[in-house]
């Protein structure tokens, strides 16, 4: 495979050594004095690197490989693409619930039992959020939920692609006006997902995951 794609000397440098995850590097000296290339030059390079969260840099640790994370860099594009209007998260949701839906099968036929009985206490959670004096609105179990129901894929571009969705879904604040009624109803089907898939029942949990999808509009209007 042509890794020279990449344009930097730097990230050919962590392929070429295969430098693992928790791996700490040379200095970006040792580094120039290696590749015949000057510091400065590795320096811009390593700060695109490390916003990618292929490396970090630590005092007294120094530079460190970390595990790869699709998320990171499809979040900032993501962000990017919103914030100049380019985009609109009516298209990122629509490519969410694509790939939730095609993935469906094989993500839920590998949830283990405890797993299923995970999903439950979150579902018990926000009940006892939305039930509660006062009442709070449980975002992150919303979160927590989907990405749950999808962690037994073993595949790390789709996994990143959920996780950016859900960094970006928090970060645009689109259920911040939300009424009472919107979050009642996300998690009367929420509940209702989980105990068809507490049951094995896959295809009646699918149903109602796109059927739950239709409720994320309203919510435009009330925010908009």
């Amino acid at each position: 495979m042509a890794f020279n794609q990449l344009d930097s000397e730097f990230l050919q440098y962590l392929i070429d050594h295969q430098i693992s995850p928790g791996d700490r590097l040379p200095t970006l000296s040792n580094i120039s004095a290696e590749l015949g290339i000057s510091v400065g030059k590795l320096r811009e390079q390593l700060e695109v690197a490390r916003s990618l969260g292929f490396v970090s840099v630590r005092p007294r640790v120094g530079i460190q490989r970390e595990p790869f994370s699709f998320a990171t860099a499809v979040f900032k594009s993501v962000m990017f693409s919103l914030g100049t209007g380019e985009t609109a998260f009516s298209q990122l949701a629509e490519m969410r619930r694509t790939v939730e839906n095609g993935f469906w099968h094989e993500a839920v036929t590998r949830l283990t039992l405890a797993d299923k009985e995970q999903l439950q206490d979150v579902v018990n959670r926000a009940y006892e959020k939305l039930h509660g004096d006062p009442v709070h609105v449980p975002n992150g179990e919303h979160r927590q939920l989907h990405l749950l129901i999808f962690s037994r894929l073993e595949n790390p571009f789709v996994k990143g692609l959920l996780e950016a969705y859900w960094d970006a879904y928090e970060a645009s604040e689109l259920t911040r006006y939300a009424r009472y009624e919107y979050w009642l109803g996300v998690w009367q089907y929420h509940a209702r997902i989980v105990k068809a898939l507490m049951a094995d029942d896959f295809e009646q949990g699918r149903q109602l995951l796109q059927e739950h999808f239709e409720l994320l509009p309203m919510i435009t209007a009330v925010s908009g």
